[in-house]
């Protein structure tokens, strides 16, 4: 018999009121757990709960949160196997990554430990005499934290542990999708010196749960990554309350490989960024711009290596790219293939569903070629093992083809020409930019965001993670003369 894991409210293990299923999307007969779902009564309790802790967690001494955080991420690197196991395991990317996100996850917490002791304020004297200005910054109190399937833990891990080291109540709702890794990562937190209620994991639905949250007066604060729909939908809630909101949510990355590019680099960057992940990443290079006279023998390398790539088993050896997440994203992806045909683009490889030793949900990596920039499988986020090759003459072209999207989150070049690349990285409209690199990848400790539909809010990760999740107060002090 299979125990139910449950939410963790008010400091306490509690059941909600259904449960869910999750199975691994390698093997559809591997039941990774049931879960249980918040009710809208826990949600008000965790509310409630959240507001009287933060308070004394705020009032922690600075040494004291900083060996919380610590201890979490340290833990979260010495269990970077296993942990990293059951997230491929029930989100499906292969084992290594998914062990590289765990440990990446950890250093996320080990980073915010050290900035618990950086927080420097700021002091001038006022243009008045006799008066002295300080300025510092303080928890902005309840963050909801909604957290995508994609990158479960990691993604969940840049917002939770600056919310905390800025002293900052957390109820977390991840998503339904990869409940095992958020129980996880709970039950390593909660064991911490923190208060009860100070970090709260209430699993369910997003229409139910989610939006309870984003709705509620008593959030001071939403940090959400997901799709623009619910984003926007986030963020009209929002505004009633006037609640300060950080949203991360669709993009459109492109790679551009200049006639001057090292091909073998230029193919290995657009594999890597396109399908590690099976593609679902927000920061996949889902379009590859890719410049007339290095086209063909560019494609003609593309495809070879599209086609060698190991479908299989997250958990199998040698296995390079694992199952699309859940049915309904393969039919969605398989729908996006039948689209890109009707475009008039030309499938050259891929794209097609895959039956494998076991029962799970593959899917070949597909490669588009001929396509424009106005279709619509290089307007719209699909979020599958797919990319598409726009021809451009010139970099001026590919730069202009580049920018030409309602997205702009992450973008790439591939050149050897130093003054395209410092051209490119000035005026590429997105919130990252790299040279001779995938789109895919960044580091923890500097900022990652993007424009347009991509991103909205406050940038994520490093220092500048404080512009959310804390508020400035600036106090004016008039000591007089001593006596």
């Amino acid at each position: 018999m299979t125990d139910t894991k449950l939410n963790h409210i008010a400091g306490e293990w509690v059941a909600g009121g259904s449960e869910i299923e999750n199975r691994n999307p390698s093997d559809l007969t591997d039941l990774v757990g049931l879960f249980t779902q918040a009710t809208p009564d826990q949600l008000d309790t965790a509310l409630d709960a959240a507001r009287s802790a933060q308070a004394e967690w705020a009032a922690y001494g600075l040494e004291r949160k900083q060996a919380v955080l610590m201890a979490i991420g340290t833990e979260m690197m010495a269990r970077a196997e296993e942990l990293g196991t059951l997230l491929s395991r029930e989100e499906g990317k292969p084992l290594a990554e998914g062990k590289g996100e765990v440990y990446r996850a950890g250093q996320f917490f080990t980073y915010y430990a050290h900035e618990v002791l950086r927080q420097l304020g700021e002091n001038a004297d006022s243009v008045r005499p006799g008066i002295e200005v300080d300025v510092r910054r303080e928890p902005v109190g309840t963050v909801a934290v909604i957290s995508p399937w994609n990158f479960p833990t990691a993604t969940a891990s840049w917002k939770i542990a600056p919310a905390l080291a800025y002293g900052n109540a957390v109820i977390w709702k991840p998503a339904n999708l990869t409940p095992a890794s958020a129980h996880a990562l709970t039950e390593i937190i909660t064991r911490q010196d923190i208060p009860k209620g100070l970090f709260q994991l209430a699993m369910g639905a997003g229409r139910d749960v989610g939006q309870r949250l984003v709705e509620s007066p008593k959030v001071d604060a939403i940090s959400f990554t997901g799709s623009v729909p619910v984003g926007k939908g986030i963020a009209m809630a929002a505004i009633g309350n006037l609640t300060r909101v950080q949203m991360e949510m669709g993009s459109k990355n492109a790679l551009a490989v200049m006639d001057d590019a090292d091909l073998d680099l230029a193919v290995t960057l657009a594999l890597g960024g396109a399908f590690g992940g099976t593609g679902q990443k927000c920061t996949a290079s889902s379009r590859l711009i890719v410049h007339a006279a290095v086209h063909d023998a560019f494609v003609e390398k593309l495809v070879a290596g599209a086609q060698a790539m190991k479908v299989g088993h997250a958990l199998a050896d040698g296995t390079q790219i694992g199952p699309v997440v859940s049915e309904q994203q393969l039919s969605e992806n398989l729908a996006y293939v039948e689209l890109g045909k009707s475009e008039g683009a030309e499938l050259a490889c891929g794209g097609a569903r895959l039956t494998l030793e076991t029962d799970g949900y593959f899917m070949s990596p597909g490669v588009f070629v001929n396509t424009t920039n106005q279709m619509r499988i290089n307007r719209e986020e699909m979020f599958a093992p797919l990319a598409a090759v726009i021809k451009v003459d010139s970099y001026d072209e590919a730069l202009a083809t580049v920018n030409d999207t309602n997205f702009g989150l992450t973008s790439g070049i591939v050149t050897k020409n130093l003054a395209r690349a410092t051209h490119f990285r000035r005026n590429a409209r997105t919130g990252v930019v790299t040279v001779n690199l995938p789109t895919a990848g960044t580091d923890y400790h500097v900022p990652f965001g993007g424009r347009g539909d991509s991103s909205y809010g406050p940038r994520e990760q490093g220092i500048h993670a404080r512009e959310f999740y804390t508020t400035v107060k600036t106090a004016y002090i008039a000591a007089g003369q001593p006596e």
